[in-house]
């Protein structure tokens, strides 16, 4: 055990893993609590056009996929706020085109292309040193941006309509917002991959959302969760030679069963 910390890929991917808690923690929470798993969902395989667009023309699938996702998210958004056009056909529209763009760019893109198999499933241990930095910026931002802010991200994401007789900018929040989820999204796709990134933002939240329904205890607890997650599916996949990214999952997901049978244990007549 002791000479797999002593690998630099498995520190960066531990540093990478308590990055990605802390910043899914906290906007996760808030994707939780405003219903937008369903939006985040289409961002996420949206993002696989930037992807695409990325590995064919030459240049950072990461930036070409961060610009992708967060036009995406803006246009979700912006979109779903017409009265002539729903939510989900939105979110339709934006989530085949970029699954089409990506599948177009990874055919006609000559030779072998491990990226788009890295960003569609995860590989945590080749997160790099700029991967690191994107993340650690993201989380620090996140950090200081929900101090600052959490009541008018309370009051966004349960009542819109209250918080816009207080004066708040609501739509301005919304779109900040989507976009940060954009960002959330893209830096932790090498973390677990397109296919199942949501589950970072979802699955600790719900875990940490069977011991307390506050809005700030749900993200505080998420963190932890998060990473105990991101750790035990590393060494789920160091010692049986499985996929980082699903074993993580897998072991959130684990973790969410066994914290719900203590729940079900300690508060018998809970309600489910």
């Amino acid at each position: 055990m002791e000479h797999l910390f002593s690998y630099t890929f498995f520190q960066h991917a531990i540093i990478g893993s308590l990055f990605a808690s802390i910043l899914c923690g906290l906007v996760g929470t808030y994707i939780v609590s405003k219903r937008l798993v369903f939006i985040s969902g289409g961002i996420t395989h949206a993002s696989f056009g930037g992807v695409g667009l990325g590995v064919y023309f030459g240049f950072s699938p990461t930036l070409s996929a961060t610009l992708f996702s967060i036009l995406s998210a803006c246009g979700i958004q912006w979109f779903s706020h017409k009265k002539n056009m729903r939510e989900d056909s939105a979110i339709a529209i934006f989530w085949t085109l970029g699954m089409s763009i990506g599948l177009i760019c990874s055919f006609l893109t000559p030779g072998f292309t491990p990226e788009l198999s890295t960003f569609l499933f995860g590989n945590i241990l080749s997160i790099t040193h700029t991967d690191l930095v994107f993340l650690g910026i993201l989380s620090l931002f996140a950090i200081v941006f929900f101090t600052l802010f959490l009541r008018p991200l309370i009051s966004t994401a349960f009542d819109p309509e209250f918080a816009r007789s207080q004066g708040l900018p609501v739509a301005w929040i919304e779109y900040l917002m989507i976009s940060f989820i954009a960002l959330t999204i893209v830096s932790c796709l090498r973390l677990v991959g397109i296919m199942l990134v949501i589950s970072l933002l979802t699955i600790p939240q719900v875990t940490a959302n069977l011991f307390t329904k506050q809005f700030k205890g749900i993200a505080i607890w998420s963190i932890p969760i998060g990473f105990i997650g991101c750790m035990g599916g590393l060494l789920l996949s160091y010692y049986k030679n499985i996929p980082s990214g699903a074993s993580i999952i897998f072991t959130s997901i684990g973790l969410y069963l066994i914290c719900k049978a203590i729940s079900l244990i300690f508060n018998p007549f809970r309600k489910q």
